[in-house]
């Protein structure tokens, strides 16, 4: 299938950039069958899609000579889920609607708003925007939507994860029940179909994504490596495979930070790209990559999304996905439009399970392989060296006469060797990792333990979560009871409904008589009523009860609407001791008043 039947503006915008036949996204909605009526579409990232719906609205938008019809509201409006995709998209119907005489209006967050609403109020053909700009345009009166044709939720999955329902819902009832709706997602979880039947009739279902594997073009790799160890391998990673550019992906801001300045510090050209940076900093992010004053970008995956380099070719999951789907979303930013890229997942040795189940479901083949070790980043420098030195290159007489000088002053094998050292000496260096061998995890394990806590002793408390333990009372409470400081507590295990923490075998016997001659009497503020106990099999027991005891709402679950016994304003109270107080009055830490599941750091 070619192009030909396009109306003439689309036509001769499509051939100046130089596309011969379609993708297979945009062949199927030009189908005869696709016309007029909503779709849903499923296609990967990287596969044309933003051009296939320009292409599947355009019979909405033109009249018979190519021109776009209309008057001042807007016959179309697109919504994508960041600032980058609709940007990216809005570029896109530019071009493509160029010839047309079609005016696109773009509203996103970070931008000011007073200039989309003037540009609004000029009129608009296309408008592409975010859900909560838009929805703030629509509820201030300067989005009309009573002319509205054709409606486009550009990867309606995403929007859906990121909280947009509401936003999304509010702009689709404003829109005129004759509308087309046409829906584009790389996946179709359920809340998407449940969209789909609420907003569409009668919608085409089209599909072009493998059933093989999540993209075609990409080589997928999982690397397994020590928690500790993390940073280093990407550093071989990215060493050993020096794209042209390269995305990390991280699951929080501070995460983002932390590895960017950690990769700045090492010699590599690198930008950051997070929630917490405006859409001007974003901007100069991207722009440094597409100008390659930057081959590395560290990322969120919200920051990422729509972020289209042609140059990326590699893909490192610094930190494992949170499913199948984020899998394919982080992946897709490679191996676009017939591309080939690389998607390389680093994983610790103990998530390894996890991370094939997760590589079944998306129906991905990976293969395991051992991070590379500097002699194989070594070798593939040399390679790379020598095709480098070798290219075909233009002299002008101001090199030649250079080139005199230092023959005279150097043999020829001493200017190469000076020359090699050059290049060499402005990459960052490999690191040495921990072979993935049973004997060296195990050693590396022991490396990990802090000194003086090799041989410890676990010891139990009866209070867990649902008494509020914290470990900032909880450290103190220890101490007191047991006379001894923090740093010579080990590791902390809050259960449920029990504590386990590790003491130093050598301090063991001389902690328990302190716990005994603290025990019961007292202010209850000091703790005294709390039982501590050693414990031969320590947090063990703790993790068989909570798989026991686990269900839909997990280990802590109990009966909906259940309300755990011995909670009190004032801190936790342990089932068997009769009421604990909690810390002491201007203690640093307050039991029941922390913040809850609402204090989870940043957002991406």
């Amino acid at each position: 299938m070619t192009f030909s039947n396009l109306p003439p503006s689309l036509g001769n915008a499509i051939a100046e950039r130089g596309y011969a036949q379609p993708t297979p996204v945009q062949a199927a909605v030009l189908e005869n069958e696709a016309l007029g009526r909503d779709l849903i579409v499923s296609a990967q990232t990287g596969s044309g899609k933003t051009v296939a719906f320009g292409l599947a609205m355009a019979s909405d938008l033109l009249d018979e000579a190519g021109a776009v019809t209309g008057g001042h509201a807007p016959l179309a409006l697109v919504i994508a889920p960041t600032r980058e995709l609709a940007l990216q998209v809005s570029r896109e119907l530019i071009w493509l609607y160029q010839q047309a005489g079609a005016r696109i209006a773009t509203c996103v967050g970070g931008m000011d708003p007073s200039k989309e609403r003037r540009a609004l109020s000029r009129g608009a053909h296309i408008v592409v925007g975010t859900p909560g700009r838009l929805r703030d345009h629509l509820e201030r009166g300067a989005l009309d939507l009573s002319a509205l044709k054709a409606v486009v939720l550009d990867e309606a999955d995403e929007m859906l994860d990121m909280g947009f329902r509401d936003e999304l819902e509010e702009i689709l009832d404003a829109t005129p029940d004759g509308r087309r709706t046409l829906l584009f997602s790389a996946t179709m979880p359920r809340p998407i179909v449940n969209l789909a039947k609420r907003y569409q009739r009668d919608a085409l279902r089209i599909s072009t994504v493998s059933d093989e594997r999540g993209h075609g073009d990409i080589a997928y790799q999982a690397v397994a490596v020590s928690p500790s160890e993390i940073e280093n391998a990407v550093v071989n990673l990215l060493r050993f495979h020096e794209a042209e550019t390269a995305i990390l992906f991280c699951a929080t801001r501070d995460n983002v930070r932390h590895l960017h300045a950690t990769l700045q510090e090492r010699g590599f050209a690198v930008v950051a790209l997070s929630g917490e940076h405006s859409q001007s900093e974003r901007n100069h992010a991207l722009q440094a990559l597409r100008d390659r004053r930057a081959r590395v970008c560290v990322a969120t995956d919200v920051a990422a999304r729509g972020i289209d380099l042609p140059t990326l070719s590699l893909v490192i999951h610094v930190e494992v996905p949170r499913d199948a789907e984020a899998l394919q979303h982080r992946s897709g930013r490679t191996g676009r439009a017939g591309k080939k890229g690389t998607a390389v997942l680093i994983v610790p040795y103990q998530r390894r399970r996890r991370v094939e189940g997760m590589l079944r479901s998306a129906r991905i083949e990976a293969d395991w392989i051992a991070a590379p070790t500097p002699e194989a980043i070594r070798a593939q420098d040399r390679e790379r060296l020598l095709s480098a030195l070798l290219q075909p290159v233009e002299f002008d007489d101001e090199d030649r006469e250079l080139a005199q000088r230092l023959l005279a002053e150097r043999s020829v094998e001493d200017i190469a060797a000076a020359l090699v050292h050059a290049h060499r000496a402005a990459l960052p260096q490999p690191e040495e990792l921990i072979a993935n061998t049973p004997e060296a995890r195990q050693a590396d394990r022991k490396e990990r333990h802090r000194p003086g806590f090799e041989d410890t002793v676990w010891f139990r408390m009866d209070i867990g979560r649902r008494q509020n333990a914290d470990p900032r009372w909880i450290l103190p409470l220890i101490c007191r009871r047991g006379h001894i400081t923090r740093n010579e507590i080990g590791a902390i295990r809050i259960g449920p409904g029990e504590t386990y923490f590790q003491v130093p075998r050598a301090i063991a016997a001389k902690f328990s008589d302190a716990l005994q001659r603290t025990a019961g009497g007292g202010n209850e503020d000091d703790g005294a009523s709390v039982a501590i106990e050693p414990s031969a099999e320590g947090p063990r027991v703790q993790a068989r009860e909570n798989r026991r005891h686990s269900g839909p709402g997990g280990p802590r679950g109990g009966a909906p609407g259940h309300k755990p016994q011995g909670h009190r304003k004032g801190g936790p109270r342990g089932p068997h001791e009769g009421p604990y107080k909690g810390p002491p009055k201007g203690g640093r830490g307050k039991g029941p008043k922390g913040k809850g599941p609402k204090d989870r750091g940043p957002r991406s």
